[in-house]
């Protein structure tokens, strides 16, 4: 009964061979025009001194002008300058940023010239990290950031590497795509350029510095990715002036002695640099910088937080039950913190009162002696009063004794006078006298 009523079902239905066509082999198709639809993005890091042809090479690379003025040698520090500018080629939209490193080697002391640059990618990849935490997050929309690819541009010297060089590659090394180029390599000759290409070779492999080696794991690019590999580090020239070399409009750069032509491999590398940097392998540095560098950074990052895989009895750790024990742990940090301020704030506060009391035991004690000082003045100028009023009545009693006696000598004279002239007057021959 149940067959006979699935079998009814089953009529007018499609039926489909297992030996048929079935159409995921449509699915690289679907993914390449969602991506062509979406379009890339691409990051490029120029690291050089001033002077050696950063935006003059990226202007050829591109084949466009980028705007942008010229950097003098009087920058105070490293300063990183970013510009993004929207490309179209065919129908592939590029959105490419370019940093370049603004006054990198101009600076007398060029021991910290490299931690701008650091500190520039670990904030490129902090927010990228920050972006992946949220709860809402937009990351198919999120403008990425990150550096893909670092083009090192080392001065045409012929000799070796500056200690500069090497520092700055050595930190770079383990966050980015390096890509060491010899700029202006028409300042040198042919022999010197191979013997400077093996120097460098050498010195980065005896400082072990870690240098982008171009992939070899793909049949399809690896054998020219194998013989790249070996002309690194790539001797470019950059121009965009356009000159008539026979029949054909080229860049080149014109001297007295000649012309050198960029796109010729025969005068230097800027084609295989453009071949392996943009049209073989811009993905995969693209998918080095996520899954190599990013990813170390993401895990350091989250094991400073106290993130895990495994616990010590190799079970899943909860992301929950990690979030609550660092919850936990901050809190407690926070609330030593606290009591410990707290116990500074009492222990000052006592410091203070006790500084206050010495200040006002000697202000007392400084009361106390001006207040007996006044005491003793107030007193000698009573003693002296006193002697002085003493002084006055003795000599108020001289005075009048003075008087009294000058009085009485008046008196007596007087007298005397009145006698005589009575005497005069009864005894005329008194007068003739």
């Amino acid at each position: 009964m149940a067959a006979a009523e699935v079998a009814r079902q089953g009529e007018g239905c499609r039926t489909v061979p297992l030996s048929g066509h079935v159409g995921f082999d449509s699915l690289p198709d679907q993914l390449v025009n969602k991506s062509v639809n979406h379009g890339f993005c691409f990051n490029i890091l120029c690291v050089g001194e001033t002077g050696l042809g950063k935006s003059t090479l990226m202007d050829t690379l591109f084949n466009t002008k980028f705007e942008g003025d010229p950097a003098s040698h009087s920058q105070p520090g490293v300063q990183l300058k970013s510009s993004t500018y929207d490309l179209q080629e065919s129908n592939v939209n590029l959105k490419l940023t370019i940093v370049s490193t603004v006054g990198f080697g101009d600076q007398i002391n060029k021991e910290d010239s490299y931690k701008p640059i650091v500190e520039f990618i670990d904030a490129q990849f902090e927010a990228y990290l920050q972006e992946e935490l949220k709860i809402k997050r937009v990351l198919h929309n999120y403008h990425d950031t990150r550096i893909h690819a670092c083009l090192y541009f080392i001065a045409p010297t012929g000799h070796s590497l500056k200690s500069l060089d090497l520092v700055t590659m050595k930190k770079l090394d383990s966050k980015v795509n390096i890509i060491p180029i010899i700029a202006k390599s028409d300042a040198i000759s042919k022999s010197e350029l191979t013997k400077f290409k093996i120097k460098i070779t050498s010195e980065l492999v005896s400082n072990g510095v870690q240098i982008y080696q171009f992939p070899t794991d793909d049949e399809s690019v690896a054998e020219i990715n194998g013989t790249m590999n070996a002309h690194l580090p790539f001797a470019v020239i950059g121009s965009t002036e356009e000159l008539k070399i026979g029949n054909k409009m080229m860049k080149a750069r014109q001297y007295p002695w000649g012309t050198v032509q960029v796109e010729n491999e025969a005068h230097c590398d800027f084609v295989k640099l453009r071949e392996m940097l943009i049209r073989v392998n811009m993905e995969d540095l693209r998918e080095q910088t996520h899954t190599r560098h990013y990813e170390l950074y993401r895990r350091c990052k989250l094991e400073e937080m106290g993130f895990k895989d495994t616990d010590p009895d190799s079970k899943p750790f909860s992301l929950q039950e990690t979030y609550e024990a660092k919850r936990n742990e901050f809190l407690g940090e926070l609330q030593k913190k606290e009591e410990a301020m707290r116990q500074m704030f009492v222990q000052r506060v006592k410091e203070k009162e006790a500084e206050l009391k010495e200040a006002e035991k000697e202000l007392h004690e400084k009361f106390d002696r001006l207040k007996k000082l006044h005491q003793d003045e107030k007193k000698k100028l009573e003693d002296k009063k006193k002697s002085l009023d003493d002084e006055v009545n003795a000599f108020k009693q001289r005075k009048t004794a003075a008087e009294l006696l000058q009085s009485q000598a008046q008196q007596a004279g007087g007298s005397q006078t009145l006698k005589r002239d009575k005497e005069r007057k009864n005894n005329p021959w008194l007068c003739t006298e």
